[in-house]
């Protein structure tokens, strides 16, 4: 299937991995790498149902999008997660993502997870439903 079907899960990378505080800090891209893991089965299942979590998000498939910056511009797509690399600010390039998703397929639900305040702001602008972090850790 087409994944521009799919309902799009954006995820902040640098604000989930650092939500929990479990020395993430000493292996950014390894924590990365982990999140991305526990991502990938979520593509085909849905979020788990927890507050601020859309009813269509706890339902799969979903087009999941793991955005990376700094240490872990390095980390690889598996099935289920697409990685994408942020040139500059993570921030911007989910804005961009959302905004062209917007744009490109206006009825196609949208959900960025963050707990940054700022992008909350930003995203919400461009019709896109947020969450936090917690709704995709374990």
């Amino acid at each position: 299937m087409d994944t521009a079907q799919l309902p799009l899960v954006i995820v902040d990378a640098a604000n989930t991995v650092g939500s929990v505080p479990d020395g993430w800090w000493r292996d950014r891209r390894g924590a990365t790498e982990r999140l991305r893991d526990a991502l990938a089965p979520l593509a085909a299942t849905g979020l788990p149902a927890r507050a601020g979590v859309p009813d269509w998000a706890q339902h799969g498939p979903l087009d999941i999008v793991l955005v990376v910056e700094g240490a872990a511009r390095g980390v690889a797509s598996v099935p289920g997660v697409r990685v994408v690399a942020a040139p500059g600010s993570g921030d911007d390039l989910i804005v961009d993502l959302a905004a062209r998703a917007a744009r490109e397929t206006p009825d196609r639900p949208r959900l960025v997870i963050t707990a940054d305040r700022e992008l909350r702001a930003r995203v919400a602008a461009h019709g896109a439903e947020v969450a936090g972090p917690r709704s995709v850790r374990p």
